[in-house]
């Protein structure tokens, strides 16, 4: 039986080989909170700097993926809004869905990088070539993955991952001049 409180040996990164990045929603895209309006209607607040920073992957040809157990509107919404063709709501086990899109996609565990702050992320985290979780996921998440932010889901944590990524990929000037040329011309 796999020993899911301890931290799995991993290789060291290629960030040359990362092709994608997967987020989980709530407590990564989001605070975590979950606000039901009328007829539930349910309300999530993004923060703008992860939106931009996800823009930014675009500039580089990183695509992106949301991989999320609950099923929102919202969520359907901020994604349309920044182009994330990789959307898949209301998905109890996220590892197959991961390998299926890997499958589609021509990649490999090695390939990704999985962001997420709960147990239900785990199996991804273990297999994914770089894991992160933000600071307000919890103390036994944090200590299974590769690196924890400094700002919480919802605030600037994609954001952060994001910066980290284009740098150790050393592209991170060319993503954005890449973005100022395309809103200057």
């Amino acid at each position: 039986m796999t020993n899911y409180l301890s931290k799995p040996n991993k290789c060291p990164v290629a960030w040359e080989k990362i092709k994608l990045i997967i987020f989980d929603c709530d407590g990564v895209l989001t605070d975590g909170r979950i606000i039901y309006g009328d007829g539930r209607q349910d309300i999530k607040n993004f923060d703008a700097t992860d939106g931009m920073g996800l823009m930014l992957l675009r500039h580089i040809d990183l695509p992106v993926a949301v991989v999320t157990g609950r099923t929102s509107e919202a969520l359907a919404l901020r994604c349309q809004d920044l182009k994330i063709e990789h959307l898949y709501q209301g998905i109890s086990r996220k590892l197959e869905c991961v390998n299926q899109l890997l499958e589609e996609l021509g990649l490999e565990m090695e390939n990704i990088i999985y962001m997420g702050d709960d147990w239900n992320d785990i199996p991804c985290m273990r297999r994914a070539a770089f894991s992160v979780a933000p600071a307000n996921a919890h103390e036994d998440i944090q200590k299974q993955v590769d690196m924890v932010t400094k700002r919480s889901g919802g605030r600037g944590a994609v954001r952060e991952l994001i910066e980290y990524v284009l740098t150790k990929k050393g592209v991170h000037e060319r993503a954005i001049n890449s973005y100022l040329e395309s809103v200057t011309r």
